[in-house]
């Protein structure tokens, strides 16, 4: 699993003016399974996108793709976990460590 936290890089106008798009690719991959949860941080500097998946390449792929990141108006950092515990909803989540 992964948490991808973005930090705007520029103006908020200019993340606002990429914001349809943003959503648009969201939604596709909410759609798709990959995005389970999503959301503005407190203060509005970026967001936070709680991601499954496997391989963080793919992971880097998708950031990638994200209209922000090819706009220039975020950073993004991408951080792996394993959830080994999570709300009886998120069970279909739950990892085994590898150790």
């Amino acid at each position: 699993m992964f948490v991808l936290e973005l930090t705007y890089t520029a103006p908020l106008e200019r993340a606002d003016a990429l914001m349809d798009a943003h959503i648009a690719w969201v939604d596709r991959l909410f759609d798709e399974g990959v995005f389970i949860a999503s959301g503005r941080k407190n203060p509005r500097d970026g967001g936070i996108i709680l991601a499954v998946g496997d391989d963080r390449a793919r992971m880097e792929e998708l950031v990638a793709a994200d209209p922000f990141t090819a706009g220039g108006v975020c950073a993004y950092r991408i951080t792996e976990f394993t959830a080994t515990r999570t709300a009886p909803e998120l069970a279909p989540y739950r990892q085994q460590p590898l150790n």
